[in-house]
């Protein structure tokens, strides 16, 4: 095993995070945890054969804290460095996303109830589950997590999630929320909560202050946008040739290719997105899979390319309502984008909201919030 609390110092001593006692402290709670799957016997094993009965799962944690301080950061290091085959990493939205699917499958069979041979299927798959940036902002997700979570656990499934609230903030305000409430009992109950919220906002800091939209389209404009990645990503820009590509889950059984996709950071062109034929579905899958978005190449808009400016406008409607940062490079200023004409009027709330995108306010809020 490669320890984690070794590489995490290395990232220290080179200058690539900065020292944070939360962080530190995080990062050795993680490290035990991975030293806990390390010393689990191997199913099958002479040990596992003399044991009564097998050994509880290790105790999972919920990691919460503010926009940038490094827990998707510590997340991975932990899910890199636990050697064991049945884990499993997952942004939470698409895994509920899945688990809706399932249930449906299920409801299909005409079996009773859909949930105890999906939490068998998923226990099946992994026995560590990592969700990054867990957030409940709908009823469907709130009235079955309690049971969902419960059998998983129960199922000796070991669950690592990193969120942007406490758990009491989880699904707040929401509808029918008294029947959520076991959910958070049980992530007090049943995981060790740690919170991260340390002096520094690392993605913030690391936009530097920039600005997040460049005008006009060109060399320069998409230089500064690139090197924003790399910032944000932490990769070695001599290495831009070989940046990861996705292919993105779509409901409805598609999928969508992310040119460059690293971090919860995703790279886009206005054509791939807009000029062909995509919907809100589309959009929401990147919403809620990316803190930050960078689109290059959005053109001038008008009565002559309304198809893709109505897309557009989509577009940022969903990045907007799950505060995604965006950044850019356009041809003018978003005030400038639909000078005239038909459609101009409808696409003054575009305007709006890509100008509050735009603000510290927004920027500093959690992905998804």
């Amino acid at each position: 095993m490669t320890d984690v609390l070794a590489r995490y110092e290395a990232l220290v001593a080179a200058g690539e995070l900065r020292p944070d006692p939360d962080q530190r402290a995080t990062v050795g709670r993680l490290a035990e945890l991975a030293r806990q799957f390390e010393a689990q016997p191997n199913k099958g094993s002479v040990l596992w054969r003399m044991l009564k009965k097998p050994p509880p799962p290790p105790r999972g944690l919920y990691m919460w804290g503010g926009v940038g301080r490094g827990k998707s950061m510590m997340m991975d290091l932990f899910f890199d460095c636990v050697n064991m085959p049945s884990k499993r990493r997952v942004h939470f939205h698409e895994f509920m996303l899945e688990i809706h699917d399932r249930l449906r499958v299920e409801r299909t069979k005409e079996k009773g109830d859909p949930i105890p041979p999906v939490v068998e299927a998923v226990a099946g798959e992994a026995k560590l589950l990592c969700f990054d940036e867990m957030v409940v902002n709908n009823m469907a997700d709130a009235a079955i997590l309690s049971r969902l979570f419960t059998g998983l656990i129960d199922a000796g499934v070991t669950v690592v999630t990193t969120s942007n609230r406490p758990p009491d903030d989880l699904y707040k305000d929401g509808l029918n929320r008294q029947l959520f409430l076991p959910f958070i009992a049980l992530i007090k109950d049943r995981l060790d909560v740690l919170s991260l919220n340390g002096p520094v906002d690392y993605r913030l800091e690391r936009l530097g202050g920039f600005p997040t939209w460049y005008s006009p389209n060109g060399a320069k404009a998409t230089e500064a946008v690139s090197r924003a990645f790399f910032r944000l990503t932490d990769y070695p820009p001599e290495d831009a040739a070989n940046v990861p590509s996705a292919e993105l889950s779509v409901p409805g059984g598609r999928t969508m290719h992310v040119p460059k996709s690293l971090k919860g950071v995703a790279v886009f062109s206005f054509k791939r997105l807009c000029a062909e034929a995509r919907g809100a579905a589309d959009y929401l899958a990147i919403a809620r899979n990316y803190h930050t978005v960078i689109i290059v190449g959005i053109p001038l808009m008008g009565p002559d390319n309304r198809n893709e400016a109505a897309r557009f406008k989509v577009l940022i409607d969903a990045l907007y309502e799950h505060k995604v940062k965006l950044l850019a490079t356009a041809e003018a200023e978003a005030v400038a984008l639909y000078p005239e004409g038909d459609g101009a009027f409808e696409f003054e709330r575009t305007v709006s909201r890509l100008m509050e995108m735009q603000s510290q306010d927004y920027l500093a809020a959690g992905h998804g919030e």
